[in-house]
């Protein structure tokens, strides 16, 4: 192989290696965890916060916070036992431990006064992605609240515990006649219900590209429908049919209007990832992956036959999963509001700003292989779409089992 040839080459697996090194065994979207907060003002002088955390993450982390160790035992076993009447009651014998570490980490600070915690409600528990969390009701008293500016901060699981990392915190809030949202992590812990639109944007715009790069399961679709793509418009189509399926059900879910269990999900997620790459495979085989024959790569017009035209419906229906898997992490559950549907816009551009950007740097790197060697372009994309159908099958099965 020449050096014209083996440069190129090795710049796309270099490229795949990197994005493959990111990949974590079993759970997809890497070792992190999402807090949903709702800060409202049902009474003068009251702001109410309902929260949503993790439940086996505020056990470790209230227990470490608070050196109790009965808690961390409480809880621990609690969760193993899968009983939730066993979970919130674990929670409520070190209500003491527990409501210091949440009212610590996350506060209400309105610029006209301060306010402190008066009222909790029983700790209830549920599920979100899949995993069981602990369910908060939490009232402060708040001087003078109502005339100006209120700041609101979290710094709930922050990486320094060292238990996850990069744990975001999606808020919602209707207080003073201002209704709205924000994602809070450790970068940008706090906000001012009085921000500007443009920092709303950037806000949603950076988590959701910060998603779609840390949730492997995604990147390796993508990649596959990268690998298994011949000419330039073929990989548009495909990216395209992608991008509309999966904004539809991303936005029907995000908005409470269509509810699919995450158990269900994931698996299905998974198993696309495999489908996808081993429709390629299918295809390099019934050529030969040694064939001398150039592929059809950058050079003419595509025009669609039927096995085309069925790989863009595969590609439609697993788009409407990946979807619900999106609208999982944003977790939003306010009612309907236009402030709602623009937060849910722009965490969508933010995932196909990343998905644009992906293809940007792979395809023209695929094309300049096929052209200069075809076989060398073929056994690349046929190693490429070996390991990612294969991590597609190994997830499914940790999934399936593991749900």
């Amino acid at each position: 192989m020449s050096p014209r040839v083996r440069r190129p080459l090795l710049a796309l697996v270099a490229a795949v290696l990197i994005t493959l090194g990111l990949v974590r065994p079993a759970a997809a979207h890497g070792f992190t965890s999402t807090v949903y907060a709702h800060v409202t003002a049902p009474g003068d002088g009251v702001v109410r916060t309902d929260l949503k955390l993790e439940y086996d993450l505020l056990i470790v982390s209230a227990a470490d916070a608070g050196f109790d160790d009965d808690l961390f035992r409480d809880g621990t076993d609690a969760f193993e036992s899968g009983d939730a009447d066993a979970r919130a009651e674990a929670l409520e014998a070190h209500r003491a431990t527990v409501l210091d570490y949440v009212t610590r980490r996350f506060t209400v600070t309105p610029d006209d006064g301060a306010c402190e915690p008066v009222r909790a409600g029983a700790f209830r528990i549920g599920r979100e992605e899949g995993v069981p969390y602990a369910l908060l009701t939490l009232d402060r008293a708040c001087a003078a609240h109502g005339t100006g500016d209120v700041e609101i901060r979290s710094d709930l699981f922050p990486d320094s515990e060292g238990y996850v990392k990069g744990v975001k915190s999606i808020v919602t809030y209707d207080l003073g006649g201002r209704t709205g949202s924000a994602a809070l992590d450790g970068g940008h812990p706090s906000f001012g219900i009085g921000q500007s639109w443009t920092q709303r944007f950037w806000e949603f715009f950076r988590l959701g590209a910060e998603h779609l790069l840390t949730g492997t399961d995604h990147i390796l679709f993508l990649l596959a429908l990268i690998a298994g793509s011949r000419r330039p418009r073929e990989v548009v189509l495909a990216a395209t049919s992608f991008t509309l399926a999966h904004s539809v059900t991303f936005l029907l879910a995000a908005l409470g209007l269509v509810e699919v269990p995450a158990g269900l999900v994931e698996p299905v997620i998974a198993l696309s990832i495999a489908v996808v790459a081993g429709w390629h495979l299918r295809r390099l085989r019934g050529r030969g992956a040694g064939d001398a024959e150039a592929p059809a790569v950058g050079t003419g017009r595509l025009s669609l036959d039927r096995a085309g035209w069925i790989r863009l419906g595969v590609v439609f229906c697993f788009g409407l999963v990946h979807g619900l898997g999106f609208a999982g992490a944003l977790g939003i559950e306010a009612a309907w509001s236009w402030t709602l549907l623009w937060s849910l816009l722009v965490f969508n551009l933010g995932i196909e700003a990343v998905q644009l950007g992906v293809i940007a740097v792979l395809f023209p790197l695929l094309l300049l292989c096929g052209r200069r060697s075809p076989r060398a372009a073929r056994w690349a994309t046929g190693a490429l779409s070996a390991g990612v159908a294969a991590m597609g099958l190994v997830w499914f099965v940790q999934r399936v089992v593991g749900g």
